[in-house]
């Protein structure tokens, strides 16, 4: 029952997307934009600040994936389809689960052009080591997106809810968002640093299942509040 409601959830969500390409199309946007705006400022005759890439990478991926939650709750609001799925004979965690899956994965296909932009822009051999770097992109995508779904489904019906997200969510991703610079700055090195990729993955992934449980624990009371 709970698997199946969460994958229920997240083809609802994936169905609604391709059809109206509204996320996607303004995540992206963003996404690019930003890049593009701190390639201009930093690249200078084809020289790059170190480890440049590495935070804009991160940089855009935390700020287009706060847009892609604002707009994705902003439309389950508008059609209130979030209050039917809570009426719902279903578990809420389930719920949760369902609409963390869809963050990921709309966040995964932001990241499948920021990457190529990013390594195109600032001449970054991100693919060096493709496997940890997924790993990376994965663990620090989840952690991101467990704490955003549930401070963005939370917020649904607050009117200030597009300037109290960045407030709640930033200072707890911090972390993530650090550990995911980090990690990937040791993959760009001269001289690739893997055990310290390995030790920025392993940090990832605790915070990953931190999240995950204290978001299935407090989904529900939070939500009925």
């Amino acid at each position: 029952m709970f698997r199946r409601v969460a994958l229920l959830v997240l083809r609802k969500d994936v169905a609604i997307e391709v059809k109206s390409l509204e996320v996607v199309s303004t995540t992206l946007f963003f996404a690019v934009s930003c890049v593009l705006v701190f390639a201009f400022a930093l690249v200078r005759d084809g020289s790059v600040v170190v480890d440049a890439a590495a935070g804009i990478l991160w940089i855009a991926i935390a700020f287009s994936g706060t847009l892609a939650l604002g707009r994705t709750f902003e439309r389950e609001r508008y059609a209130e389809t979030l209050r039917a799925l809570l009426l719902a004979p279903a578990p809420r965690a389930a719920i949760y689960v369902g609409k963390l899956l869809g963050i990921v994965l709309l966040l995964g296909v932001a990241e499948l052009m920021l990457v190529p932009l990013v390594s195109l822009l600032f001449s970054t051999p991100f693919f060096a080591r493709p496997l940890l770097f997924v790993g990376l992109l994965l663990t620090g995508t989840v952690g991101f997106a467990a704490v955003g779904t549930l401070f963005a489904a939370m917020l649904v019906r607050s009117r200030t809810r597009d300037i109290m997200l960045p407030i709640l969510l930033y200072p707890i991703t911090v972390p993530v968002i650090i550990a995911g610079v980090r990690g990937t700055a040791a993959l760009l090195a001269e001289t690739p640093d893997e055990p310290a990729a390995l030790m920025w993955i392993a940090l990832l992934a605790s915070f990953d299942v931190v999240f995950v449980t204290l978001a299935l624990w407090t989904f529900e009371p939070l939500m009925t509040e």
